[in-house]
């Protein structure tokens, strides 16, 4: 169905594809993975006449079928995109946040997909058949097209519901209503997914379609994409850098380096023989709890007092914002919790999106005051590490002033630590060389930075002011398998070496196995078991931690 022939993409100078070829069968489920930078993406927004106005193909061509997309030396035909996009082929972008209109509400989104293109349309005698979708009336129509517009638009909603709870959104009408920021993650991915799969296109590209989501929700997506592949025989272009997902769900799998197609097989062929160094090296660095677990080094003692401890907990979150002046409604969204960290520990929180996770760090670090209960400090200025480190960093700033400015922070509130310029870029040129990046990335911008090289920025902007506490949410979630098993490890030796205490949040099982010392696991905003995290592994009290377990 599709076919990508000697495909070569450059930026300038700068050759992001090189000579990729790739057949996609109807029905067939081909993955794509690879290391950040790998020309996976790029392949994918070529296929789909996406990529940016400076990309150039510079030999090659995309068929649809017998259709030529894309050809080296000839400008891309948007008319003949326009064709293809959305009705034949989408696709489900990686992050759901700048995807998404900000000033519109998802229902409407989703329906504009219905509106652009065909949908199904009610006939005189009510029966459902083939149209394009219905322009709002006018008050000079006629009563009866008026009617035939009403109805038009309240199928456009039903189908929309109807998409929204066949991907898993619970209370599809609330959602309709909602603005992005409204949603957690997980679910604007979801939104984004039933965008994509709406109008049933032949091809699905899906670029990372699940890094936002945890693993409950993760197989849900993951049947679902099945199922749809199944009953509707639409093939699925799966980029992903979960070299486990890519296994479960594909029947072909391609592996990337350096803008390059080095090996193409069978996941038994991938996994079980694989011809290319690079691709054991990719399957080695995958998290697993058939692996041994990482034991700590002789610095690194779990001390017995607690740097933080928790003691029957609420945390309420207002509708509208989390001010206690806000007006919004007041949603209860983690109850009666309690726990200690204890210094030098990793406690590891595993839980669903929506379970109450961010919410609970949130309140840990004093960014939601709308709580009952005990929180208790004995460290300094606890610190965290964001899940994304491209919407979390200043794009504006440098990575030198980015790491200054916590110490600028500390100096304002406390004067009598207040450093000169000069010895806040020392520590700044210090901390980069901690987290493994060199003095040269000082003057760099986020934008020139890879996904690992900001993540490490973000850490080293947590550590600078030498906490008690840094709370991770989801910091390896959406790096590739490499480089998450090299800040897994910095963070492990950082921890050590400075005696640092982690509240590590994964929606990823195998990353917390790997990770904590213990475990905390959450579910629907209450806590129901901390333990030892062999024993929760081994002997798991709760179904729902079983569940968990198998699921991973």
């Amino acid at each position: 169905m599709v076919t990508i022939e000697d495909l070569s993409v450059n930026f300038g100078s700068t050759e992001a594809v090189r000579h990729v070829n790739l057949e996609i069968q109807g029905g067939e489920i081909l993955g794509v993975v690879g290391e950040s930078g790998s020309g996976k993406s790029v392949t994918a927004l070529t296929l789909m006449g996406l990529v940016s106005e400076e990309a150039t193909v510079t030999s090659g061509r995309i068929l649809f079928d017998d259709a030529v997309l894309q050809e080296a030396g000839k400008p891309r035909d948007k008319a003949l995109y326009r064709r293809y996009q959305g009705e034949r082929m989408s696709m489900v972008f990686q992050e759901p946040m700048t995807s998404l209109n900000p000033t519109q509400r998802v229902g409407r989104q989703v329906e504009e997909m219905l509106r652009l293109h065909s949908m199904p349309a009610y006939s005189e005698e009510g029966a459902p058949g083939r149209g394009t979708a219905a322009e709002p009336s006018s008050p000079a129509e006629p009563k009866g097209r008026a009617a035939g517009g009403r109805q038009q638009r309240q199928a456009m909603k039903q189908l929309v519901l109807e998409t929204f709870a066949a991907v898993g959104l619970r209370e599809p009408e609330r959602v309709y209503g909602c603005y992005p920021h409204q949603l957690s993650g997980g679910m604007r991915q979801r939104v984004m997914i039933a965008m994509a799969i709406i109008l049933h296109p032949r091809l699905i590209v899906a670029d990372e379609p699940t890094t936002a989501l945890d693993v409950t929700v993760q197989n849900q997506i993951m049947d679902l994409l099945r199922e749809i592949n199944e009953k509707r025989h639409n093939a699925i272009l799966f980029i992903t850098h979960d070299l486990n997902l890519a296994r479960r769900i594909c029947h072909r799998i391609a592996v990337m380096k350096d803008g390059r197609v080095v090996e193409t097989g069978t996941p038994e062929e991938i996994f079980e023989h694989p011809r290319e160094e690079y691709t054991r090296n990719l399957i080695e660095a995958v998290p697993s709890r058939m692996k041994r677990r990482t034991k700590r080094g002789g610095g690194g003692q779990i001390c017995p007092e607690p740097v933080v401890t928790v003691r029957d907990l609420q945390v309420y979150y207002r509708e509208g914002g989390n001010s206690l002046f806000s007006r919004g409604k007041k949603n209860h969204v983690v109850r009666d919790a309690g726990f200690e960290i204890r210094k030098g520990e990793i406690l590891g929180l595993v839980g669903e999106s929506g379970c109450g996770k961010t919410s609970l760090s949130k309140a840990i670090l004093g960014m939601n005051r709308d709580i009952t209960g005990e929180i208790r400090h004995y460290s300094t200025r606890p610190q965290m590490i964001f899940q994304d480190p491209y919407s979390s960093l200043n794009p504006s700033k440098t990575v030198g002033w980015l790491l200054e400015e916590p110490l600028r922070a500390r100096g304002k509130l406390e004067p009598e630590r207040a450093m000169s310029a000069a010895d806040m870029r020392c520590a700044a040129m210090e901390m980069l060389g901690t987290v493994g990046l060199s003095e040269a990335y000082y003057d760099r911008r986020p934008s020139q930075l890879s996904g690992g090289q900001r993540q490490r920025i973000s850490i080293g902007q947590a550590l600078i002011t030498r906490p008690g506490l840094v709370i991770a949410d989801e910091p390896v979630s959406a790096l590739d398998v490499t480089i998450q098993a090299q800040i897994m490890e910095l963070m492990r030796r950082l921890q050590e070496e400075m005696g640092l205490a982690y509240l590590f949040i994964s929606h990823d099982i195998n990353v917390i196995y790997q990770m904590s010392d213990r475990i905390m696991v959450m579910k629907e905003g209450k806590i129901l078991e901390i333990g030892e995290t062999e024993e929760v592994f081994a002997h798991p009290r709760e179904e729902y931690t079983r569940q968990l377990l198998r699921e991973s």
